[in-house]
């Protein structure tokens, strides 16, 4: 009997375990699932239940003997961790992208220095900052991406299985950089029109101030950039929804392209 148990311990118990752990890692960070809004339990519920869901498909396919020793079977509890928290990370990368625009933008519109709370990370966010990314997130529920996170986290069991993560030779840590700088890039994609109004507006500004030396600049200019920044801002908006559709393709495509790092 001792054996019995022994055995079920090995090969179903300890294979649950480890799915908990991996979808556990995604909850953490992952855009609106990994939100300080979202409530602790229904994270662990949700990545309880997925875990019972999933568990009959990989343990009928799976065949996973727990390590002999428990500092092993510690090193692979950290893995499948590292698994789903890298799946959430890359996708809180795209997120942080827009934050970044939304940062820029304020500086430009000079509303650098009104700051609203986040609830989301429980952080201060710039004012358009925090506009941005709240719509960012409801295109994000709206066209299905949470789902295809989930469907990234079930195709990770495909492409990683359990107790098969390779970290030491992959390109993971240039891959991850590469990511992290394009946020900057991303991130500039979506401020180069309300930047690039308010250049425009600085300049004429500057060549009024030379023209008329009378006129105080300074209180026509902190006007004329909110009110330009607002009004660019508005325009940009229908062209920022369909540009979120392929910042979200590419964070699906980098998702698939991390795991495929990790096999």
């Amino acid at each position: 009997m001792p054996m019995d148990f022994y055995e079920l311990l090995q090969n179903h118990i300890a294979l649950f375990l480890l799915m908990l752990t991996r979808n556990t890692g995604i909850f953490i960070i992952s855009p609106f699932f990994g939100g300080m809004n979202t409530p602790v339990y229904f994270r662990a519920g949700l990545a309880f239940i997925m875990s019972l869901l999933l568990f009959p498909a990989l343990d009928e396919n799976a065949r996973v003997s727990a390590p002999s020793s428990i500092f092993m079977y510690a090193l692979w509890v950290l893995a499948e961790l590292f698994v789903g928290w890298i799946i959430g990370f890359v996708a809180y990368l795209t997120l942080a992208a827009i934050t970044m625009a939304g940062k820029v933008m304020d500086m430009q519109a000079g509303f650098a220095i009104v700051n609203v709370m986040d609830p989301t990370s429980g952080q201060q966010m710039p004012l358009i900052g925090s506009f941005l990314y709240n719509l960012a997130i409801i295109v994000f529920l709206v066209t299905n991406g949470h789902h295809m996170i989930l469907s990234g986290l079930v195709e990770s069991y495909r492409l990683v299985p359990i107790g098969d993560v390779n970290i030491a030779d992959s390109n993971l840590p240039m891959i991850i950089v590469n990511y992290t700088a394009g946020i900057f890039l991303t991130g500039m994609k979506i401020a180069m029109p309300v930047t690039f109004a308010i250049l425009l507006t600085n300049v004429g500004l500057g060549i009024l101030a030379r023209t008329m030396p009378q006129m105080n600049i300074f209180v026509v200019g902190i006007p004329m950039q909110i009110l330009v920044g607002i009004g660019v801002l508005m325009m940009l908006v229908p062209f920022y929804v369909m540009f979120l559709d392929v910042v979200f393709n590419e964070m699906f495509a980098r998702i698939s392209a991390t795991l495929q790092e990790l096999r």
